[in-house]
């Protein structure tokens, strides 16, 4: 997961840590001893140290190049109009030809709904 700053990795990686017993992520620090073996690593930049498949994207942090994920999810507030704006012009740069892309949004009663799939 890459956030806009490293204080920010610190403060979800602690959050992580202390948040509920039964619904514990593994993850870990770009600093921590064994960063390339987290299946989660939160991190600042955009550099693979764990070669994985899937990227989320927090704080705004513009996509940049998607290879070679499999998956990049953008987190966003829907609430915040900005943000909303941000997200839909990422979403027009995808380059259509080599990735599907879909938009998911929480609905009133709290579940994700898909809003705008591609093929």
């Amino acid at each position: 997961m890459q956030t806009s700053s490293d204080e920010h990795a610190e403060a979800l990686d602690a959050e992580l840590w202390t948040y509920r017993d039964d619904s514990f992520l593994p993850h870990g620090l770009p600093t921590s001893e064994f960063a390339a073996d987290q299946p989660i690593l939160l991190l600042s930049d955009a550099e693979n140290r764990n070669n994985a498949d899937v990227r989320f994207l927090v704080d705004g942090v513009p996509p940049g190049a998607i290879e070679p994920y499999r998956r990049v999810v953008i987190l966003f507030d829907g609430n915040d109009q900005e943000a909303v704006e941000t997200a839909r012009e990422w979403w027009r740069q995808v380059p259509r030809e080599d990735h599907k892309t879909t938009f998911w949004q929480q609905g009133e009663d709290g579940r994700w709904e898909e809003k705008a799939p591609t093929e």
